[in-house]
């Protein structure tokens, strides 16, 4: 009988553990990460966008058949795994090029680019400064902190979407296959 007691206190113990500990984790600001997988996405689609759509890449087994071919298939080395691993490498790099931006008018809170891409020429289109706020280093490194941590917690289903070129990678990635965006204001909007 005392051992039947002892084992319901015990589950309990950890029930009530397990809630503890649930709740203490700390909570992931959600226009941080929201902006971040965004972020994460539309660097990609730059980076892709920027690669000779000629250029292919042999991909396959090095394996040789029993007629004495290789078998190789050849894709598109903008969306090769390959080319995609080295994007995701340094994709949070460029989060020093983001800033908070609150629209005026709703007040909705969201991290944007800021700073136009390279090449872009004397006609670039300069974003309103106004709207945006330059909170220093930390402020891009906590962004770039949570690029690191999308990238690191989605990467396989980041390869997964790119190289099978979805139609809407953004909304896939960050509302459906993660939950950094859901629930959000500014779920629909672009970066």
């Amino acid at each position: 009988m005392a051992c039947w007691v002892i084992q319901v206190m015990v589950m309990m113990m950890m029930m009530m553990l397990s809630v503890f500990i649930s709740s203490c984790q700390g909570k992931r600001d959600q226009v941080l990460y929201c902006s971040a997988c965004k972020a994460v996405v539309d660097e990609l689609n730059y980076s892709i966008s920027q690669v000779d759509p000629k250029k292919i890449i042999n991909v396959g087994g090095f394996r040789i058949n029993p007629d004495g071919t290789m078998k190789d298939k050849k894709v598109p080395l903008a969306r090769s795994q390959t080319h995609l691993a080295e994007l995701l490498e340094g994709v949070c790099d460029g989060m020093s090029d983001y800033a908070l931006h609150v629209d005026p008018d709703t007040q909705i809170r969201d991290y944007r680019r800021f700073a136009p891409r390279s090449g872009g020429g004397a006609d670039a289109d300069f974003p309103d400064f106004k709207n945006f706020q330059f909170d220093g280093p930390e402020a891009s490194g906590a962004l770039k902190f949570a690029c690191e941590s999308v990238v690191e917690d989605l990467e396989d289903d980041i390869m997964s979407l790119f190289s099978e070129e979805s139609q809407d990678v953004k909304d896939e990635l960050c509302n459906g296959v993660s939950d950094y965006c859901r629930g959000s204001a500014h779920t629909n909007e672009e970066l």
